[in-house]
């Protein structure tokens, strides 16, 4: 199937066919309605795919989300296994995070909603659950998630979605006799898929274009120019804008990293066309994609050699054409090494015989094993070290950073910039500076692991929680008692405690067979709580204390 895959790759390409690059839906507001399933998505000529999207076959929506507006999110879970849905890059409370400890069930929705702080930014979302994460990001579950504010609104910049202001997601799977990806026995497709297109094209205007690029492969690492070798200009990465653009010609991408990119086409002739290119052959061993091979374990026919992402065909201008680069941005203010209170130092380690190829510190993943504990307000500098054999993808939750310096030859240019993912080589060691502001919890942690799929689903992730080392508990604290109204109910769900200053951390609700229909952190008790899709019967509200962790349980019947 391999030969055959190839063959029609290289005969597409040969003879020009192309098609149109698919352009992710949107959804934009404050509430916004997730459906995660199981599909088919036809990728080749026959048999469709067995893919995993999200309100569509493939990939999912872009959210458009505003800078100081709380967003509510109906995660609602179609699939046959549980997943989690993590909301990479974002800043908000642990619970809502998605992690591993967020495990939505199939049947189930789960309802986080969180203020949005971030600045104008493009983030993305995807499942987390361990042990599981490669199977389905490989099925194609995730999207992106673009945030604006009213610094960015001002700047002469493109931003107008689908036309000048395009996102990129990048990937590639191999495809097995009957058409279905290839999942677990080698992270390296044969074929690159830009948001779900093979062999993509796409029409941008004679003028400034922005790429939002996002590495989503599950190994694979880019080295990303243009067919003509043209400068580019770096705008912005994981946590937002830069101070000015950053001309590049080369620009380096491992899995979990976004950047934006504007591109001059403005003195391109009308009909002529260029690529978008992974400059991947001759990379440095342990580059995700530089190994030799073509068959697994760890082999490919993309590896170790250049080839096209994006066929560029340039079209017409639009009637606000942006034609000049601006000499800067926005003004951010970083941190520095001198405001770090605390340090850490991460070491990457050979994992155990017949368990995870790396782990952190000697240790693989444990669901109930807490790494760092991390004193709210605190600012840290973190130093990684990589004295191994293989280059890794470090990705920390909650938390946006500054890389202050790297051992093997000093940060790259676009590597300014707030980032919470970065390359971390061979014989490399990575200082970053962050602080952690808020939303302490000491019951969900937050995650920083390798984000190339396999090795986090093996163990290489551990975990830290944000406290409050000025709150106190009380151990003769009882669960509260409440009110529960209307009782049947058809609708909204009304729970009050009897202690007016009583606050709820997280609500489950529960058939009586145990199986979870809802999950709700930090419920807005006074808005109650929408029944109205649950099917009829008795059913279980399971309210958390946010002051003890104590849990209180109440009977209810939905009409």
């Amino acid at each position: 199937m391999l030969t055959l895959t190839v063959v029609m790759c290289f005969f597409s390409l040969s003879h020009g066919q192309y098609n149109t690059l698919r352009i992710p839906d949107t959804i934009a507001g404050t509430v916004f309605n997730l459906n995660v399933r199981d599909t088919f998505h036809q990728f080749l000529p026959g048999n469709q795919t067995i893919t995993g999207g999200i309100n569509t076959d493939f990939w999912g929506p872009t959210l458009f989300m505003r800078k100081g507006d709380t967003v509510h999110m109906n995660v609602h879970s179609y699939l046959n296994d549980s997943t989690t849905m993590h909301w990479h890059g974002m800043h908000l409370p642990a619970v809502m995070d998605g992690g591993p400890h967020q495990i939505i069930p199939p049947g189930t929705v789960w309802q986080p909603y969180w203020l949005v702080t971030n600045q104008a930014s493009t983030l993305w979302y995807h499942p987390h659950l361990h042990m599981t994460t490669e199977e389905q990001i490989a099925k194609g579950i995730g999207g992106f998630i673009i945030i604006r504010d009213s610094e960015e609104a001002t700047l002469p910049i493109p931003r107008t979605y689908g036309v000048d202001d395009v996102p990129l997601v990048l990937t590639s799977r191999r495809f097995d006799a009957s058409n279905d990806f290839v999942i677990g026995t080698d992270p390296y497709g044969d074929t690159m898929i830009v948001n779900g297109t093979l062999h993509p094209q796409f029409t941008f205007p004679k003028q400034f274009i922005r790429l939002r690029i996002l590495n989503a492969e599950l190994e694979r690492d880019y080295n990303l120019g243009f067919s003509d070798n043209r400068t580019f200009y770096l705008i912005g990465n994981d946590g937002g804008l830069l101070n000015a653009p950053v001309a590049l010609t080369r620009l380096k991408m491992v899995p979990g990293e976004r950047n934006e990119i504007l591109v001059n086409l403005s003195g391109d002739a009308i009909g002529s066309s260029l690529d978008l290119r992974a400059y991947n052959a001759g990379m440095e061993f342990g580059f995700g994609g530089s190994e030799p091979g073509t068959t697994a374990p760890f082999g490919s026919l993309l590896n170790n050699r250049n080839f096209d992402i994006l066929h560029i065909v340039v079209g017409a201008a639009t009637s606000s054409a942006i034609t000049t680069l601006p000499s800067s941005l926005i003004s951010n203010t970083y941190y520095t090494a001198a405001d770090a209170t605390v340090s850490r130092t991460l070491l990457v380690t050979d994992g155990n015989p017949g368990g995870a190829p790396f782990r952190f510190d000697s240790r693989s993943y444990v669901e109930s094993y807490i790494n760092y504990n991390v004193g709210l307000g605190a600012t840290e500098k973190w130093t990684v070290i990589n004295n191994n054999v293989f280059g890794h993808s470090f990705h920390i939750h909650d938390i946006q950073f500054k890389m202050i310096s790297r051992s093997s030859g000093g940060l790259a240019s676009y590597e300014q910039g707030w980032k919470d993912t970065y390359y971390l080589k061979v014989n490399d060691t990575v200082t970053f500076v962050t602080r952690f502001t808020d939303y302490a919890d000491a019951s969900h942690p937050f995650m920083y692991h390798c984000h190339i799929a396999p090795h986090e689903d093996a163990g290489m992730m551990g975990q830290f929680v944000v406290t409050d080392r000025t709150a106190v508990t009380d151990p003769e604290v009882k669960a509260p008692e409440y009110n529960v109204y209307p009782n049947p109910a058809q609708n909204l769900l009304y729970a009050f405690p009897k202690d007016p200053t009583v606050k709820a951390y997280y609500a489950t609700i529960t058939a009586l067979n145990g199986r979870t229909v809802m999950m709700l952190p930090r419920p807005e008790m006074l808005k109650g709580i929408d029944i109205s899709n649950i099917a009829p019967g008795t059913y279980m509200l399971n309210i958390t204390d946010d002051a003890s962790r104590l849990i209180s349980r109440i009977s209810f019947i939905k009409q």
